[in-house]
This record gives C-alpha cells, sequence and structure tokens, in this order.
C-alpha cells in the first residue's frame, strides 16, 4: 500500500517539524505508511524580502497573504489527484467522520494561513475545502493542521498498533468513550467498577455502551441520535 501522502504549506515550518517527528506519527513516518513534507510559503515570497503579505483593500487592521504568493506555493506541490485543504477558523468543522474520509485520499495538501487571514480567492478557486477545528481563533494554520494530520493518520490501517482501538473510541459510533480503567484496582478509596472484574464479557460491554451514552448525555447532548437514546 502507498503511504499517505502530506504536504504542509506554512510560513513556520518548524512548528510543525516535532509534532510530526514523534509518538504514533513518528512511527508512521519511518514505516513508510506516511509520507510528510514542510514547506516554506517565503519560497515564493516577492522581492529581497520574500513578502508574502500586504495591507487588505478596503482598508483594515492586519496584513493579508498575497494570492499569488499561495497559488504558486500550492502548485509547487500539487499532484492530479491531491486535495488542497485551507486551515480556516471560517470553514466547516473538522470530524471524525472527515478523518475517515481524507485517510482514503492519496495526496493531502495543507495550507496553514498567519497574519489577518490569506487573499479570499485563494478559498474562492484554488482549494477544495476549508476546515476549522472549532469556533475560535488561532495565531495561524498550522496548529490545527497537525490536529488534523493526526487524526487523519490514525485511521491509516497499520498505524496504530491495536486496530480494535478504533472500534471503541470517541465518536466511532457517534458517542463519547465511557470511562477506562487499570491497576491498581484501589487507589485512596476509589475503586475500579466491580463489573470490570467480573470477566462477563456481555455485562462489561452493557456497563460501557451504558456510560458512554450517560457521558455523552451529560457531555455533549447534541451527539445523541434517537436510537442512542432508546439505548438510555
Amino acid at each position: 500500500m502507498s503511504p499517505l501522502r502530506v504536504d504542509v504549506l506554512t510560513l513556520f515550518p518548524e512548528m510543525c517539524a516535532a509534532p510530526l517527528g514523534h509518538s504514533i506519527l513518528g512511527r508512521a513516518r519511518q514505516a513508510g505508511l506516511l509520507d510528510v513534507g514542510l514547506h516554506d510559503i517565503r519560497e515564493h515570497g516577492r522581492g529581497r524580502h520574500r513578502q508574502v503579505d500586504d495591507t487588505p483593500y478596503g482598508g483594515g487592521s492586519g496584513m493579508v497573504m498575497r494570492v499569488d504568493v499561495v497559488h504558486e506555493a500550492i502548485e509547487a506541490v500539487r499532484t492530479p489527484g491531491a486535495r488542497v485543504l485551507l486551515m480556516d477558523p471560517a470553514g466547516r468543522r473538522f470530524s471524525q467522520t472527515d478523518a475517515r474520509r481524507l485517510a482514503l485520499e492519496p495526496h493531502l495538501v495543507f495550507l496553514c494561513g498567519h497574519y489577518e487571514g490569506i487573499d479570499s480567492r485563494v478559498r474562492e478557486h484554488l482549494v477544495d475545502e476549508a476546515l476549522s477545528i472549532g469556533d475560535y481563533v488561532l495565531t495561524g494554520g498550522e496548529l490545527p493542521a497537525m490536529v488534523m494530520i493526526d487524526a487523519i493518520a490514525r485511521m491509516i490501517p497499520g498505524v496504530l498498533g491495536n486496530p480494535e482501538s478504533l472500534a471503541e473510541e470517541s465518536f466511532t459510533d457517534g458517542l463519547l468513550e465511557g470511562p477506562v480503567f487499570t491497576r491498581p484496582f484501589s487507589y485512596q478509596g476509589w475503586d475500579v467498577p466491580e463489573v470490570l472484574r467480573s470477566g462477563h464479557h456481555g455485562r462489561i460491554q452493557a456497563w460501557r455502551r451504558a456510560q458512554a451514552l450517560a457521558r455523552t448525555r451529560a457531555v455533549r447532548p447534541d451527539l445523541l441520535t434517537d436510537d442512542a437514546s432508546d439505548d438510555g
């Protein structure tokens, strides 16, 4: 199986190097399951100082990244079939469903903005979709890109040591994951639920389902469907 190719376009490649070089992502790259390239958008900047931004038309605060610079950066890495993703707080909310979908793509290009934003012609004409990780604004798109790459890479067969982990974690079946425990059984008077030590797989599965429903109902009721609610 060919590795998932990922290219990150950013003004600060060093912000992305560490997260992509350690833990599961680092091992996925070493195993040839994930091929990551980090690219400095300033290489396409204008003039002696490699300028990548300019003042906004119509006035306003901050600086805006130029459409011509960004276009050249995209075209320098885009391959046939590549999907270009703009990191944008005004984009559609990224989800676990998106992670599964994007893990099936052969090539993903993550475009990370900075400053006041990117010329809107980029979003209108040069990218395939704009994605956000939440209803807040960060200083740039690098951290959202790292979050998405991590979530996507976990969906690639072979990346996780135990593929069953994907079947039991939050959002896989529309619910948050329930509580988990390990040794010691008792600590400062806090005991592991007895059902988890019973060895009765049917009871354990039912308990975990009930706990997942209860946690989802308390923390994220918006995730519950009518079918899931009926279980409780």
